[in-house]
């Protein structure tokens, strides 16, 4: 008990650290895009994480090609993982980042709904009024009919449905499916459409601001890393809800850099999407590891430059 339980601080402790780093990926996103467009930020934070995704993929020991088993999922994963980012960078450059993490953090009810059709799960009365609830917290957060909705946060929503939808094929398929399949096919393709994008807003970037872009791909690399560690020390039910604590992180960056305040719409609908997230977490954890869990097997963050974690973790706790 107290080996499981030491196991389970580490991880958490891990998972905190991890989400303290995707934080400041995020917030050098923020600061870029005062000067940058979405589609430049992220084309070079993309290409400086090649080589470092490329020495991960190096201990690939899995046989095989690069062609998919799925190639239609992936081709349909691999748009709205491009779609995700995009829209996740757009919105972090122009709203408080408080805000921003209340609509991403719909992502564990979008996976919930979104497992019914794409992976033939059912959802209980329980997680359906949890998945609900959240849903009024996103409208509570966005509040339609007193304030205009931006296009910022449209992009922070359909960054949260796109990423959810990408995380559900994984699970469909990711069991066939190499690791750098999986990683690179979507990298790939962001590269190449998002610097087809970037070229009619292409903005010289001097030696400084070429370095933080650089510092997005360390940062969201060394937060895979951790949050890898963290899955493999602790238990999924303990790790995933301390993706919750960026929402600290961004209050505090978002006061100190930026001059941002909470307003109170965004505390009661934040409050209410977490506790919704946690609940489903908590419900699916309580299942066990042979049950219908979409949200615990759904391991990476989901959205930012940041590499996904899940192909690195299928065998982790015999999980295959």
């Amino acid at each position: 008990m107290v080996s499981v339980m030491g196991q389970n601080v580490s991880g958490a402790g891990f998972a905190l650290l991890a989400f303290a780093f995707f934080a400041g990926h995020d917030v050098v996103i923020k600061l870029l895009g005062s000067t940058y467009s979405p589609f430049q930020i992220i084309f070079f934070a993309t290409l400086l994480s090649f080589p470092l995704i490329t020495f991960m993929l190096m201990r690939d020991e899995t046989v095989g090609t690069l062609r998919p088993a799925h190639p239609w999922w992936t081709v349909l994963r691999t748009l709205c993982a491009t779609l995700g980012a995009i829209c996740a960078f757009y919105a972090f450059t122009v709203l408080p980042l408080a805000q921003t993490y209340a609509i991403l953090f719909s992502m564990p009810l979008l996976i919930t709904l979104l497992a019914i059709p794409l992976l033939g799960e059912r959802v209980g009365l329980h997680r359906g009024a949890a998945v609900l609830t959240g849903l009024i917290g996103v409208l509570v957060v966005l509040r339609p009919g007193t304030e205009a909705l931006t296009l910022g946060h449209l992009a922070a929503f359909f960054a949260a449905v796109f990423n959810a939808t990408a995380a559900v094929i994984m699970r469909k398929t990711g069991n066939d499916e190499r690791p750098v399949v999986l990683l690179l096919y979507p990298m790939a393709v962001i590269f190449v459409l998002v610097g087809w994008l970037m070229v009619p807003v292409y903005q010289p970037m001097p030696l400084r601001d070429f370095a933080m872009a650089g510092l997005i791909s360390v940062l969201g690399f060394v937060a895979g890393l951790c949050l890898i560690a963290a899955y493999k020390r602790g238990e999924a039910g303990i790790v995933a809800p301390m993706q919750y604590s960026q929402i600290l992180w961004a209050t505090g960056y978002g006061w100190f850099l930026f001059s941002e305040t909470l307003d109170l719409a965004t505390v009661i609908g934040a409050s209410i999407i977490i506790a919704s997230g946690i609940y489903i977490v908590a419900r699916e954890n309580g299942k066990g590891p042979e049950s219908q869990t979409p949200v615990l097997r759904t391991r990476s963050r989901g959205f930012g430059a940041s590499f996904r974690i899940s192909p690195f973790l299928r065998a982790i706790k015999g999980e295959k």
